[in-house]
């Protein structure tokens, strides 16, 4: 047998310049839609992950010859704004301490809180060992640039032990998940809880109705109707509202989504004497709902739980989808059924101090965060959880 030849690291300034086929013999079944060629393009070409808003693109790729092997999205970040991993205190500290910060490298998908792998590797490739040389080749890339360190945001649980053996010290987090356990309809959801909350959900979800409000999920060819200008005010609608909002995303990236996108969307529509009241952009997985970005015109009560939350657990029963993943915060969704399941991170910072100071903030917050979890699943209102 013929020695395999070694592999390459070659960082990118642009999605673009990797033939979007190659990109995507790496994204299999089982990975986030948000890993496709097409996403991570249109964040790009949209003006939305790009160096004026402080997303420089440094792709990391792994080479075998002409072959692509592996491959991270990544970026140099001017500042933690869109990740929702949030480490401005450790920001602050490094400044006070004298030291820089920004840039740093960020391994992940921008505006986007999803789990899911953060190296794609080619089948018939060995995964972990790709993985390590990835990892490496970054950490050799931040020593050269000077930056602070490496963070890897929402990568699964199988990619840890790797991550551990490179020094990455973990984080937890939380986000608020439903699960299909076999439902068959809603009614069979319904029955988990006890009858106070039950009863509770149900008045909730007659609201619409009683409202004169009708809601229903576009897909497919049935968003040929939609435009970019409503998504956008759909998205603009929630951002707007707050002192801290930040219109993070282009109308142009929403134009792209329904242009190349469109496949993995689903739009829910709340409609009232036929005009749009609210409405929530939703991404579509092989087996799981990811929902993103809501907005209202006009304010009804227990709207957003059933845009957000109701009616798109029905339809995931209807169509035998395996979890729903709403989006990060809310704590609201632990008694509507969405329970608690921990989110990762990896973070290794590259001043001895700053590193010590970390690792002991995080061990101290690991431990918090797996204190808690039995009390927010009690949260839930399922029968048989204390």
């Amino acid at each position: 047998m013929s020695t395999p030849l070694p592999t390459t690291l070659r960082i990118l300034p642009s999605i673009h310049e990797v033939p979007a086929p190659l990109w995507d013999a790496l994204v299999d079944d089982t990975a986030v839609p948000f890993l496709e060629w097409a996403f991570l393009a249109a964040l790009e070409d949209s003006g939305s992950a790009v160096p004026e808003r402080g997303w420089h693109p440094r792709h990391l790729t792994l080479w075998r010859g002409s072959r692509l092997v592996a491959a991270a999205p990544a970026y140099l970040k001017d500042d933690s704004q869109g990740e929702f991993v949030f480490d401005a205190p450790w920001a602050t500290a490094s400044e006070r301490a004298g030291l820089r910060y920004y840039p740093k490298l960020v391994l992940t998908v921008p505006f986007t809180p999803a789990t899911g792998r953060r190296v794609l590797v080619a089948p018939g490739e060995e995964r972990a060992a790709r993985e390590a040389e990835l990892y490496a080749g970054a950490l050799e890339f931040a020593r050269a640039e000077q930056l602070s360190g490496i963070h890897v945001l929402f990568p699964t649980e199988e990619e840890l032990p790797t991550l551990e053996a490179q020094g990455f010290a973990m984080r937890l987090g939380v986000q608020y998940q439903w699960r299909n356990d076999g439902y068959h309809t809603l009614e069979d959801f319904l029955a988990r809880f006890h009858s106070k909350r039950r009863n509770q959900l149900r008045r909730e979800l007659r609201a619409p109705g009683e409202q004169g409000i009708l809601l229903r999920t576009l897909r497919g060819d049935a968003l040929g109707d939609v435009d970019a200008d409503t998504l956008y005010r759909i998205y603009t609608s929630t951002v707007d509202k707050y002192p801290w909002g930040t219109r993070l995303l282009t109308r142009d990236f929403f134009a792209r989504m329904l242009a190349t996108f469109r496949h993995r969307c689903e739009l829910v529509e709340a409609r009232r004497g036929g005009e749009l009241v609210a409405g929530a952009l939703n991404f579509r997985g092989n087996q799981v709902l990811y929902g993103r970005y809501w907005g209202c015109f006009e304010e009804h009560p227990f709207l957003h739980f059933n845009v957000c939350l109701y009616h798109p657990v029905e339809e995931g029963i209807a169509q035998g989808l395996t979890r729903f993943e709403p989006g990060a915060g809310g704590e609201h969704k632990l008694t509507r059924g969405f329970e608690p399941r921990l989110t990762y991170s990896a973070h290794l910072l590259l001043h001895p101090g700053l590193e010590r100071a970390v690792r002991g903030f995080l061990e101290h917050e690991r431990a918090a965060v797996r204190g808690g979890l039995p009390q927010w699943r009690a949260e839930t209102g399922f029968k048989g959880v204390a």
